[in-house]
């Protein structure tokens, strides 16, 4: 057998069937995955009534900081967990 014409043979044959193929095959498979599954959608969901109950609760307590007045305790100089500020 004639080794010579075997190889462009193969290459043509790479090119024009098998890389088309291919790129199909991923784009039919992108396809079907742009939609959520059930599962993706209840999590999502569940998510998002998460995040919601945390802004809620996060504005309860910016509320009851700010109704404070000022009678926040200002942090020790000697506290290592207290914030710094570099001005």
């Amino acid at each position: 057998m004639d080794y010579d014409i075997l190889i462009p043979l193969v290459a043509v044959l790479a090119i024009f069937v098998i890389l088309p193929g291919m790129v199909f095959h991923y784009i039919t498979l992108w396809r079907k995955q742009k939609t959520l599954l059930p599962d993706d959608e209840r999590m999502l969901e569940d998510l998002w009534r998460s995040a919601k109950r945390m802004e809620r609760r996060i504005e309860a307590l910016e509320t009851l900081i700010d109704s404070d007045g000022g009678a926040r305790r200002r942090p020790a100089e000697d506290d290592p967990l207290a914030p710094r500020r570099f001005d």
